[in-house]
């Protein structure tokens, strides 16, 4: 938190308020409760600074008393607020859509209802009284935290490890009590803070009109009204209960913003669509029968004709490792999410073929989907869950897949992180991701991933995020884990040179198209097309002038929805010609395992 002038006097008088709470009715409730008929309405004296009341009773020892009831009162109202919006925004998470939306529609409906009407009707159903007034408070608060906790969620159900937990066949309640709520418990409980001072302040006005606190028991609203009717000729009376609202109020909202902007300060840890359109014949690509993987005119679109993929083949077979690889906006990460059956609403997914190890992708439940297929994130930071420590998020997958106990999915999970060569397991089992390097991150993800008995392996740019001496140990690793499992690995990555060094098949893609598909060892000297020839000619090595300007592709690729008919790469490419710019070139065999889609290739 910071230090600031607002945030010391925020937390001083928060402090002081709650002191009196715990200390005002032992020492002066005696006081407050004494009835004097020789001092009936009384003003100001030296004996009772803020006057008596029509018992005779010392008003501010009844302000310094009243401080515990009224901050309780406050304190139960926001919390049942703050516990009822927290639920109603969240339901939209677990309900199927039509349910989802009905809710979103009363939150949007009570957040444009007055609050203090919706107080005030509260109030007069439930029964006048404390609790009428506390229900009240409550209600207006609920739909505040409702639409926070809504977009909360929304903002984190985006992230890789929720994609990765329902991907895993994790229901819809466990998935918002473990992996979202967690992340988004700190804004809450900071709103909830600032949500203390504005109960006060509605409570305290719920019982100034008469609505609230009823007698014999009395809060400071309560003692405000008592005295109202006396304002004009003894205004003192007034003073005691004005000023400890207003201190409270204050205090607790200057603590909440100071609370938010000291939270706000450090790092985070951190849709209707178009139908889908037919799927194209598929280009010509090379099939193994006994491919793990085998996809057959993969394409993508998103509403308003954006088409980021189009009609993808490509296969990867049992122990091989096949490198997609093309600049950044390719779609090759968007290809590796429709094969998991990740893309994000309203994306629409087509295919004339989808298969893992021979079955159809769409026959397979989420249990099977999540055992046989693993993936790897280019950000381990954001595929782990930071509110959870690392060992209980790896287990997890035991647990819902395998039926593994508690104990027995601990012990496969440290066992796990052992085999990826992570030093000292189970130490690093009980840590949270932040407490662990890059490159352990990314050796905790690919554990994960062989938590179960996966058949495919797909790496998302696993190593970009990773200094280069990590980064090979991190290629190794996977060479490893292939070699040892026999599971195919679909590797993605715009860096050619990796792709080069650790794969058996490359696959380039460019503008949401394959281009070409060689064998790993053609790739340096018998690469066909122009994109792929541009990529490796960018690549400096010890022979390159460094007198010279470094090579690039001169250009840049196309949108999605900039895509015309001809050949993508035509406007950046030396040999294209007018029937490049007119008519696209499908993937045509001009080798053993060697496909090109180039009119110009040699």
């Amino acid at each position: 938190m910071p230090r600031t002038p607002s945030a010391v006097a925020g937390t001083v008088l928060v402090a002081l308020m709650v002191v009196l709470a715990v200390i005002g009715p032992p020492l002066w409730g005696d006081e407050a409760a004494r009835i004097d008929a020789t001092a009936v309405l009384q003003g100001g004296s030296a004996a009772h600074p803020f006057g008596t009341d029509n018992l005779g009773r010392d008003l501010l020892a009844r302000v310094l008393v009243a401080a515990r009831y009224s901050l309780l009162l406050a304190l139960a109202a926001a919390l049942i607020g703050g516990v009822a919006g927290i639920v109603l925004g969240a339901l939209p998470s677990v309900l199927p859509r039509r349910g989802a939306r009905f809710v979103t529609g009363m939150v949007n409906a009570l957040v444009a209802f007055p609050g203090l009407l919706l107080a005030m009707f509260t109030a007069v159903v439930t029964g006048l009284g404390a609790r009428g007034a506390v229900l009240g408070i409550g209600a207006a608060i609920a739909p505040g935290f409702a639409r926070l906790t809504q977009t909360l969620a929304a903002s984190v159900a985006g992230a890789d490890y929720v994609a990765a937990a329902r991907m895993l066949g994790v229901p819809r309640h466990r998935v918002l009590a473990r992996h979202v709520l967690p992340n988004i418990a700190e804004p809450l409980i900071l709103n909830l803070a600032m949500a203390l001072g504005g109960a006060l302040l509605g409570l305290s006005g719920m019982s100034f009109l008469g609505l609230g606190v009823q007698p014999p028991d009395y809060d400071w609203g309560r003692l405000l009204f008592d005295g109202f009717g006396r304002i004009y000729v003894n205004p003192e009376v007034a003073l005691g209960p004005a000023a400890a609202v207003a201190l409270a109020g204050i205090g607790f909202n200057l603590l909440g913003d100071a609370l938010a902007k000291g939270a706000a300060r450090r790092p985070a840890h951190r849709p209707d669509g178009a139908a889908p359109p037919a799927a194209p014949a598929p280009d010509e690509a090379e099939v193994q029968p006994d491919a793990v993987l085998d996809v057959r005119g993969l394409t993508v679109s998103f509403p308003g004709g954006v088409t980021p993929v189009r009609g993808v083949s490509l296969s990867v077979g049992p122990g091989e490792i096949v490198g997609l690889v093309g600049e950044s906006g390719s779609g090759k990460s968007l290809t590796a999410a429709a094969v998991g059956g990740l893309v994000p609403y309203p994306g629409a997914v087509s295919h004339t073929a989808l298969r893992l190890s021979g079955e159809e992708a769409a026959t397979l439940t989420q249990k099977e989907l999540g055992t046989s297929l693993a993936m790897v994130f280019q950000d381990p930071m954001a595929s782990l869950n930071p509110a959870l420590r690392v060992g209980g998020q790896l287990a997890e997958v035991a647990q819902v897949h395998q039926g593994a106990t508690r104990a027995e999915a601990r012990r496969r999970a440290v066992d796990r992180l052992g085999h990826v060569h992570l030093p000292e397991p189970e130490k690093q089992a009980g840590r949270h991701p932040h407490q662990l390097s890059g490159g352990m991150r990314q050796r905790a993800v690919i554990a994960m991933g062989l938590m179960g008995t996966p058949k495919l392996i797909i790496a998302d740019e696993p190593t970009t995020a990773l200094d280069v001496t990590v980064q090979r140990q991190i290629l190794r690793l996977l060479r490893e884990v292939t070699e040892e499992t026999r599971a195919g690995v679909l590797f993605i990555s715009h860096d050619i040179a990796v792709v080069g060094e650790l794969c058996d098949r490359v696959v380039v893609m460019y503008a949401g198209r394959v281009v070409e598909e060689l064998p790993v060892e053609r790739l340096a000297e018998g690469a066909a097309h122009p994109y792929t020839r541009a990529l490796l000619g960018s690549l400096p090595d010890m022979d390159t002038d460094r007198s010279r300007p470094l090579a690039s592709i001169p250009g840049r690729q196309p949108a999605p929805g900039d895509v015309g008919d001809g050949c993508a790469f035509a406007p950046r490419c030396p040999l294209a010609g007018e029937r490049c710019e007119s008519s696209r070139p499908p993937l045509a065999r001009v080798g053993a395992g060697h496909l090109v889609a180039c009119w110009e290739a040699s």
